[in-house]
C-alpha cells in the first residue's frame, strides 16, 4: 500500500504484507503469463502473483521478508524467462531499454524481409502464371537463415514451454514453420529427373518474417501505452536551486533533504514538495491534478513537486523529497493500477491456459483427417501448418492489459487515479452514486450567517463559548465559528477547554472556565433533554428550510441558564455549492446514473441543497455508521453503488460501496479506502471516471472479441484447406496489432466537460 501527500495531506500504508515488482521479458502470449505466475506462486512466501503482458510486469504479493525479489526472478528464469527486479527510478532505465530492444528487433526484421523478398517474389510471379521458378537449392539458402538465425528465438521459447509440459505462441510458429522447411527439404532431396518438385521454403520464411514484423509492430505499440508513465517521469526535474547559508546554487536533485530551501523562479518546474514561505505566485500544477487554469499561492501554502511556478519568485521549504513527494507516489499509484489485472483477464487466462494444447490436437486431426481423405501428405502437412500459424493466444494476452495501461494513464492525466484494474472494470457498470455533501458537492469552507442568543445571554458571550469550546477540532463547521469569532473580536482571553469529546454525527463538549458546553445538532440537545425556546425553534426550522445548518450551544448542569433549559443560542451555517456541482449531477443524470446524498446534516439543509442540484433521494441526520447503512441498503435490487466523500466518518460509506471515489482534497482516510482518487475536488470528475471506465471496458470487450474471432474465424478456415500458411502467419501478426492499436485510441479520451467545450 502506497501513501500520497497533496497540498499537505498523505494517506499512510499498512505493513501487513509486500509487494516486489519483477521486469520480465521472453513472454510471447498469455500461455506465458500463466507458466510465470504458476512459478512465481509455488515458491514459499508468495501470497499472489499477477503479471502483466503488455507491461512486461510481474507483481508479487508476499509475506515481509518471506521471500527476496532475486530468488522470484531465479524463478522465473527457471521457468524460461529473463527477469530483473525493478529498481526504484526504473521507468527511464526501462524506456531506454524498451527502445533498444526495438531497435534490435527492427534490424533482423529488415534482414528477415530482405531474405525473404525474393521468395515473395517468386511466389507471386507463380501465383500470376509465370512458370520460372526460383532454384531449390536457392530456396533454400535464403530461407535457412530466416528459419533457424533470425527464428531461433521461437525454438528456444517454444523448447522451454514444452519441457514445461506447457505451450506458448512460439512452440506454435517453431512446429509449423519447421514442417514447412523439413517438408521443403525432403522434397528438394528427393527430386528425380524432370519437373522441378513444389517446395515451400517461401511459406516458412515468409511467416518467421510476418511474425517478426507483427511483433515489431506490437512492441512499438506497445511502448505509446506507456505514455501516462514516461509524461509523469518527465516532470521530475534533475536539478534544484538550494539557498544555504545565504548562498544560491544549483545541486542535484538527489542532493536536496528536507527541510532545505529552495528557490524556484518563474517559469520553473517546483522540485520538490514544500511549503511557500517566501514569495508567491500562480502554480499550474495540471499534469499532477488535471486542472485547467493556475492556482494562487502564497506564505503558507503547500506546493507539489512536478508542478510550474507561472509567475512570481518562490521560495519553498522542503517537506518530501525522491519516492516520497506527491509525484513519485501519483506514478507507483498509476504503475500499480496498470500493473495489476482485471477480473475478467482472469477467464481469459484459464482459456489460454488449455489453448494451445487444443490447438495442437485440431492441427494433428486437421493432419490425419486430409492424409486419410486425399493420401497427399504434403497438403495434409500444410492445412496442419497454417492451422498453428493462425492461431496465436497473444491477441488474448493483449487485449484486456492493453486497454487498462491505456485508460488508467489517460485517466491519470486528468487527475483520475484509479488504484487497480478490478477498480476501473468494476466502476463501468455503476448505476447510482451517492454523495457526501460538506467538502464533495459544496465547498467545504462554510461561514457562520446568523448569530441568535437566549434571553438573557449575551451574543458575543456565546460566540465566545462556542469558538473557545471547539478549539481543538477540525471540523469544518469549528474553523468557521472560530473565524467568526475573531472577526468579532470575540475570541479575546482565550481559556483551554477541558474533557473535550467529539461525539460523532451529533457535535461536541466540553468545560470552559468551569461550564459544561456542548455544541451540535438538534439530535444532541434531543440526547442531553433540552428544548430551545418556541421562539429560537421557529428561526432554527426557517434557516433550515432556507438550506442552512444550524448548531445549538448549551450548557448543562448547575449554573444552567434555566432549570428546565440550558440552551444559549444558536449559529447558522451556509456553504456555497461548488459551481459543477449542478453539471456534474445532470452528466450523471444524461449517463441514467441516479444520485443520492447520504449527510449528517439537517433535513433542511440538506433537502434544499439536493433541490438546488436536482439529486434524485436524500438521506440526512446520518453518523458515520449510518452513511454504510444507507449504502448497504441502496445496494438492494442489484444497484452498483458508488460512494463519494472527503472525510474521515466517510470512509465507512467507502468501504461498504461497490466503488469508493475519494477527494484528494479530503482526508488521508478517505483517499486510503476508494478505489478511485480524484486529485481535485471537482464533483464533474466522477462522471468523468464512470465514462473512462466504460470506454475502457468496450476496448476490453471489442479487444477479446477480435482476438477470439480471429481463431474462430481463421482455424476452420485453415482446417478446410482455404488458408495457406504465408496468409494464416499475416494475419497472426495483424491480430495482436489491431487489438493494441484499437486500445491505443483511448489516449484521446478527454473529460465530458472538455468535449462539450465549443
Amino acid at each position: 500500500m502506497d501513501t500520497i501527500t497533496l497540498d499537505g495531506r498523505e494517506t499512510t500504508a499498512r505493513p501487513d504484507f509486500t509487494e516486489i515488482d519483477l521486469s520480465i521479458t521472453g513472454m510471447t502470449c498469455a500461455s506465458c503469463v500463466n507458466r510465470v505466475e504458476r512459478a512465481l506462486k509455488r515458491e514459499a512466501g508468495v501470497l499472489d502473483a499477477e503479471v502483466n503482458l503488455a507491461t512486461e510486469r510481474a507483481r508479487v504479493t508476499t509475506s515481509p521478508g518471506a521471500v527476496t525479489a532475486e530468488r522470484l526472478a531465479a524463478a522465473v528464469r527457471a521457468a524460461g524467462y529473463n527477469a530483473t527486479p525493478v529498481a526504484e527510478e526504473a521507468p527511464g532505465e526501462e524506456a531506454k531499454a524498451a527502445a533498444e530492444r526495438g531497435r534490435h528487433d527492427l534490424v533482423r526484421v529488415i534482414i528477415a524481409a530482405v531474405l525473404s523478398a525474393p521468395l515473395l517474389a517468386g511466389m507471386v510471379a507463380h501465383l500470376l502464371g509465370d512458370g520460372r521458378l526460383l532454384p531449390g537449392w536457392l530456396e533454400l539458402a535464403l530461407a535457412t537463415p530466416v528459419q533457424f538465425w533470425l527464428g531461433w528465438r521461437f525454438y528456444v521459447s517454444g523448447w522451454k514451454a514444452a519441457r514445461a509440459l506447457s505451450g506458448n505462441m512460439d512452440l506454435l510458429v517453431a512446429l509449423g514453420t519447421s514442417a514447412a522447411w523439413g517438408l521443403s527439404l525432403y522434397e528438394l532431396l528427393a527430386a528425380h529427373p524432370g519437373p522441378a518438385p513444389v517446395l515451400y521454403f517461401d511459406s516458412a520464411a515468409l511467416i518467421v518474417t510476418f511474425v517478426l514484423l507483427g511483433k515489431w509492430m506490437e512492441g512499438r505499440a506497445r511502448g505509446q501505452t506507456a505514455s501516462a508513465i514516461r509524461a509523469l517521469s518527465g516532470l521530475r526535474p534533475e536539478t534544484a536551486r538550494l539557498a544555504r547559508d545565504g548562498i544560491e546554487r544549483d545541486v542535484p536533485l538527489a542532493e536536496i533533504a528536507v527541510g532545505d530551501r529552495v528557490i524556484v523562479r518563474p517559469g520553473e518546474r517546483i522540485p520538490v514538495d514544500g511549503r511557500i514561505v517566501e514569495g508567491s505566485g500562480s502554480v499550474d500544477a495540471s499534469m499532477l491534478t488535471g486542472e485547467s487554469l493556475p492556482v494562487e499561492k502564497t506564505v503558507g501554502d503547500a506546493v507539489t513537486g512536478g508542478s510550474i511556478d507561472a509567475d512570481g519568485r518562490l521560495v519553498v521549504e522542503t517537506t518530501a523529497v525522491g519516492a516520497e513527494t506527491a509525484l513519485a507516489r501519483i506514478i507507483r499509484m498509476v504503475e500499480g493500477a496498470q500493473a495489476s489485472k482485471a477480473p475478467i483477464q482472469r477467464v481469459v487466462d484459464r482459456v489460454s491456459a488449455v489453448f494451445v494444447p487444443v490447438v495442437l490436437g485440431i492441427a494433428l486431426l486437421t493432419f490425419i483427417g486430409w492424409w486419410a481423405m486425399t493420401g497427399n501428405a504434403t497438403v495434409a502437412i500444410l492445412n496442419a501448418v497454417a492451422i498453428m500459424v493462425i492461431a496465436c493466444p497473444c491477441a488474448l494476452g493483449l487485449a484486456t492489459p492493453t486497454a487498462i495501461m491505456v485508460g488508467t494513464g489517460a485517466a491519470a492525466r486528468h487527475g483520475i487515479l484509479i488504484k487497480d484494474a478490478e477498480a476501473l472494470e468494476r466502476a463501468h457498470a455503476i448505476t447510482l452514486v451517492a454523495f457526501d455533501k460538506t467538502g464533495t458537492l459544496t465547498e467545504g469552507r462554510p461561514e457562520v450567517t446568523d448569530v441568535m442568543a437566549a434571553a438573557g445571554t449575551d451574543a458575543d458571550e456565546m460566540l465566545r463559548l462556542a469558538a473557545l469550546l471547539q478549539a481543538g477540532s477540525e471540523h469544518p463547521l469549528a474553523a468557521a465559528v472560530r473565524r467568526r469569532a475573531v472577526a468579532g473580536a470575540a475570541a479575546e482571553n482565550p481559556e483551554p477547554v477541558a474533557d473535550f469529546r467529539a461525539l460523532a454525527g451529533r457535535g461536541v463538549s466540553g468545560k470552559v472556565a468551569g461550564r459544561s458546553l456542548l455544541m451540535g445538532n438538534r439530535r444532541l440537545l434531543t440526547e442531553a433533554g433540552l428544548v430551545p425556546s418556541a421562539g429560537m425553534d421557529e428561526r432554527a426550522r426557517a434557516l433550515e428550510a432556507s438550506g442552512h445548518t444550524v448548531s445549538w450551544l448549551a450548557e448543562t448542569g448547575p449554573g444552567a441558564v434555566t432549570p428546565r433549559s440550558g440552551v444559549l443560542g444558536l449559529l447558522a451555517f451556509a456553504d456555497a455549492v461548488k459551481p459543477t456541482a449542478r453539471g456534474a449531477i445532470s452528466e450523471l443524470h444524461r449517463h441514467g446514473i441516479r444520485t443520492v446524498m447520504l449527510t449528517g446534516d439537517g433535513h433542511g439543509a440538506a433537502d434544499a441543497v439536493a433541490r438546488d442540484l436536482g439529486i434524485d433521494e436524500v438521506f440526512a441526520e446520518l453518523l458515520p455508521g449510518g452513511k454504510a447503512e444507507a449504502v448497504a441498503k441502496l445496494h438492494e435490487h442489484g444497484t452498483v453503488v458508488a460512494m463519494v466523500g472527503d472525510g474521515i466518518n466517510d470512509a465507512p460509506a467507502l468501504a461498504a460501496a461497490d466503488i469508493g471515489i475519494a477527494m484528494a482534497t479530503g482526508t488521508d482516510v478517505a483517499m486510503h479506502t476508494a478505489g478511485i482518487t480524484l486529485m481535485r475536488g471537482d464533483p464533474a470528475l466522477v462522471a468523468d471516471a464512470i465514462d473512462v471506465s466504460r470506454r475502457t471496458y468496450a476496448k476490453i470487450r471489442q479487444g477479446l472479441f477480435w482476438a477470439f474471432a480471429y481463431n474462430l474465424i481463421g482455424i476452420p478456415l485453415a482446417a478446410l484447406g482455404f488458408l495457406s500458411p504465408v496468409i494464416a502467419g499475416a494475419a497472426m501478426a495483424l491480430s495482436s496489432v489491431s487489438v493494441v492499436t484499437n486500445a491505443l485510441l483511448l489516449r484521446g479520451w478527454t473529460p465530458g466537460a472538455e468535449r462539450r467545450r465549443p
